[in-house]
């Protein structure tokens, strides 16, 4: 995204990569680290895979079990981050931006 300016990292990767993996836990882990919350990659990747996986808990509840395969995306959302790629979820991704939150 032509918004976010700033040089992406290995180490940004790798940590986009866990946040999606173990959402929501490292998502909250990097946003509580000063040197990481900074990072404009990180806070999008971090914030959006909470997000998401709170979403997909509540679906999957609702659903008896039957959103589970909604939380599968969370690996292919990790790989586009390791990529060093802006993963955009349709309804998720706009409310996370009006909200201010990256």
């Amino acid at each position: 995204m032509s918004e976010f300016n700033s040089e992406i990292t290995s180490d940004d990767k790798l940590w986009g990569l866990l946040s999606w993996l173990f959402a929501p836990i490292v998502g909250v882990i990097v946003l509580l680290m000063d040197d990481k919350k900074n990072r404009p990659f990180l806070k999008y990747h971090a914030v959006s895979s909470i997000a998401f996986t709170v979403v997909a808990y509540v679906i999957t509840t609702l659903t008896v079990g039957c959103g589970a395969v909604i939380l599968l995306l969370n690996i292919w959302f990790a790989i586009k981050a390791y990529q060093g790629e802006y993963v955009t979820i349709p309804v998720i991704t706009d409310f996370v931006k009006k909200q201010g939150w990256v």
